[in-house]
């Protein structure tokens, strides 16, 4: 009687590949053809039976209410997107994306770098010992990270904004439910695990979409992202500081709380992946650890992260028992180390997308590594403060590269989201360990913070040496770079970046 293909053609449905006025003629051809057939194609009664007017409003009817299904499907997922152009590495769109990312991070690391200040907090009331309530803010960041496993991939089958929506409803209520809370395993389940998934849901997602926009200048763009850490590190303790004297710990959660989703809810108005989905492929990219290059990478900064987040932790600690700081000025460190390196998290990328990743981590690892172990020196409010200062920089210098680096060593746009998740899983691990770790060395050292420190500056000594290593044998790691794993990966050529690592350690040494 008529074709099937008017209604469905190769790859798509008909809404794909009519226009409106052509989808009103074949419902008239259609019509036409029925009608044709005699009276056993229609019942009486029927729409054909009706008048033309009433025939073309029905039809009205039902297309504009396929199109909205449409535009909500294609809306939700991106399943049916078609191939994209290369990163547009500018324009308004994707700059619109970049202050979208930023929100988001100011949201979840504004709020988990915080920790610090509610640690002091917790201490002063009693709630238990510090290594027990630094797991808090050890789990909450460890989700946060390790979520990205699951998250990241998820971006990449086409379900961004399912996630990132389960992501604000997750973190905002785990804030919403710790204002509430009054005993140690309250707090540990609402700002530890219901935050922290929460956050570990939407935080990968964000940064993987920011990254499909750039190449040239994918440096600069996660640096001006990640520079909402920074800003989010200085506003949050600073409410916390603020706000706690006056309207005591519930409301002042809750003002966070109002703040986070406020923030969350502009980035999900504004963030539009851009790739179509990898509908196949498993959750985890288990090949990406066989290559050298991207699991020592990996390992550098699971050892950096522990000396970092120890840092971060007990920095006001160490001012309030060493040094004799008031709380209100111990937690104003926590403040100084955020914040402080806000300029060079986008200085930095901004090198690193002329001179290579690479080129710029190795002098600022080995800096940082420097600066823990003069933590050892300090000795007066004044010094502790310039440590504060040296510290938050040289962090803030690692962290707005590491997602750039991995995104670099990353050979296809569409595994992004799988290889950064499966990067911030491994930094996830460290996160919750090192802060209890040092907690536990300063327990067992007579709550002498020598031993920690020495501790920490150890590992970042360890951490810096490799990523020397890796650019000796890597090199620079700059954009045009051809990425790791590009050329093949088979056994020869792993065998032969490893025999590669070998020298390159061999001559550095």
């Amino acid at each position: 009687m008529y074709d099937k293909s008017t209604f469905t053609s190769e790859g798509g449905s008909i809404q794909d590949n009519v226009t409106p006025s052509s989808k009103v003629y074949e419902v008239y051809r259609i019509h036409a053809a029925a009608t044709d057939d005699g009276p056993s194609s229609t019942r009486p009664g029927s729409a054909a039976d009706g008048p033309p007017s009433i025939l073309r409003a029905s039809e009205d009817l039902r297309r504009t209410a396929s199109n909205v299904l449409t535009q909500v499907v294609s809306r939700i997922t991106t399943r049916d997107w078609p191939e994209p152009p290369p990163p547009p590495d500018g324009g308004l769109q994707a700059w619109t994306q970049v202050a979208a990312g930023f929100l988001v991070l100011f949201a979840a690391w504004g709020y988990a770098n915080s920790f610090g200040a509610y640690q002091q907090e917790y201490e002063l009331i009693g709630l238990a010992t510090p290594s027990t309530i630094s797991w808090i803010g050890g789990i909450q960041i460890f989700l946060t990270l390790v979520i990205g496993v699951f998250s990241g991939r998820l971006v990449d089958a086409g379900f961004f904004i399912p996630t990132f929506v389960a992501g604000i409803v997750l973190q905002t209520l785990g804030i919403f439910l710790m204002s509430i809370s009054t005993k140690y395993w309250q707090l540990l389940l609402t700002q530890g695990i219901l935050s922290g998934f929460g956050s570990g849901l939407y935080f990968t997602p964000a940064l993987s979409v920011v990254s499909t926009y750039f190449d040239q200048h994918r440096g600069l763009a996660i640096g001006l992202a990640t520079s909402g850490n920074s800003i989010g590190g200085i506003v949050y303790p600073l409410i916390v500081r603020q706000l706690h004297p006056v309207l005591g710990f519930a409301w002042t959660t809750r003002v966070i709380g109002f703040l986070t989703l406020g923030l969350l809810l502009i980035s999900l108005a504004f963030m539009r992946p851009r790739l179509p989905p990898r509908k196949s492929g498993p959750m985890l990219d288990s090949g990406a650890f066989k290559d050298p290059d991207y699991a020592g990478f990996l390992f550098a900064c699971f050892l950096i992260y522990w000396a970092n987040y120890f840092t971060f932790y007990y920095i006001g600690s160490y001012g309030r028992e060493t040094l004799g700081l008031s709380s209100s000025a111990a937690s104003l460190l926590v403040v100084v180390v955020n914040g402080v390196g806000l300029p060079f998290r986008v200085i930095i990328p901004i090198v690193a997308d002329r001179v290579g990743n690479l080129t710029v981590l190795a002098p600022v690892t080995l800096i940082w590594a420097i600066v823990t172990f003069s933590w050892l020196a300090v000795r007066s409010t004044p010094g502790y403060y310039a440590f504060t200062v040296l510290y938050g920089t040289c962090a803030a210098s690692f962290q707005c590269l590491f997602p750039s680096t991995v995104s670099r060593m990353t050979p296809r746009l569409d595994i992004i989201g799988t290889r950064l998740g499966m990067a911030f899983g491994i930094t996830a691990v460290s996160s919750l360990t090192g802060p209890p770790i040092g907690g536990a060395i300063l327990s067992g050292s007579g709550s002498s913070f020598r031993v920690p420190q020495i501790w920490a500056g150890t590992v970042a000594l360890i951490a810096a040496l490799l990523i020397i290593a890796l650019r000796l044998h890597m090199g620079s790691l700059k954009p045009n770079q051809k990425a790791t794993g590009e050329t093949g990966g088979d056994e020869e050529g792993s065998m032969s970046q490893k025999k590669s690592w070998l020298r390159s350690v061999t001559r550095m040494c």
